[in-house]
């Protein structure tokens, strides 16, 4: 069966680019929302965000009422949760931290079957999303899902070549805040430091060499284009609350601004 559940990764291995919300906030009218008003996915933020086990499965429920597939976030070395996030119907994870290659084949164990993996069999929702039977999702998921390496620390860049090279990692998702705080050694929170944005064509270009997605987080839309300019196949754009902060004091100021002493009145 063909369907966005199943023919997302092959869409973005072959290189149509998607932009993806970044879903802190867990109310999955948030996620339904965000999907339906153009973005191609989203990725729900259990890490930072305020997102539980049950909000992370109805996001997941919300992405397909709105016909698109959703990452999950876990916590930082919560391959459990990866996995059963995976069972749940997620086409992928982002997984935080990933420092070392035991870091990254353990990753992979949890969310791979054999022989990429070990992961435990369970996935009841995903067979349902997928439109896939039990023995057709066996041998499609390792290829329909994606397992992200988040990339943000030196140790990280270090063995970037490495942790493209296990098996079962298809790409790696790069967090430019905590990267430029382990670059500065603490210094600054800095996305947009000479030192990051060189780390950021360098890891877009390893992963291009390896043949796996390189993604990463955007603070801004004009950002995110420009990251998939530089070979990026998947780039997120701001977070939820920073979208709604913005959206609101845009139209808070232009209300105000309309009604400053000697403002043209329209009415």
């Amino acid at each position: 069966m063909s369907n966005i559940f199943t023919d997302f990764a092959a869409s973005l291995r072959g290189g149509t680019p998607a932009y993806a919300a970044f879903i802190g906030l867990p109310d999955p009218l948030i996620t339904e929302g965000l999907l339906r008003d153009g973005f191609d996915t989203a990725v729900i933020d259990m890490q930072h965000g305020l997102h539980t086990t049950q909000s992370v499965i109805q996001a997941i429920g919300a992405g397909a009422a709105a016909g698109k597939p959703v990452f999950v976030r876990p916590p930082v070395g919560d391959f459990a949760f990866a996995s059963r996030a995976l069972d749940a119907g997620a086409v992928g994870i982002v997984a935080p931290m990933i420092n070392t290659i035991d870091d990254a084949r353990r990753l992979a164990a949890y969310t791979k079957y054999p022989p990429l993996g070990e992961r435990s069999w369970g996935p009841y929702r995903a067979t349902g999303l997928t439109g896939l039977q039990m023995g057709d999702y066996l041998k499609a998921a390792n290829d329909i899902t994606m397992t992200l390496a988040m990339v943000e620390t030196r140790e990280a860049l270090d063995i970037l070549d490495d942790i493209l090279s296990v098996p079962g990692i298809d790409g790696v998702f790069v967090g430019p805040s905590d990267l430029s705080i382990a670059l500065s050694n603490g210094a600054h929170v800095d996305q947009f430091h000479p030192d990051v944005d060189a780390a950021l064509t360098h890891v877009a270009q390893r992963a291009r060499a390896h043949g796996k997605i390189a993604s990463c987080f955007s603070m801004t839309g004009a950002r995110a284009a420009e990251m998939i300019g530089r070979g990026y196949h998947m780039s997120s754009i701001a977070t939820d609350q920073v979208l709604l902060r913005n959206a609101a004091k845009a139209e808070i100021a232009a209300a105000r601004g309309a009604h400053k002493p000697g403002a043209a009145k329209s009415y």
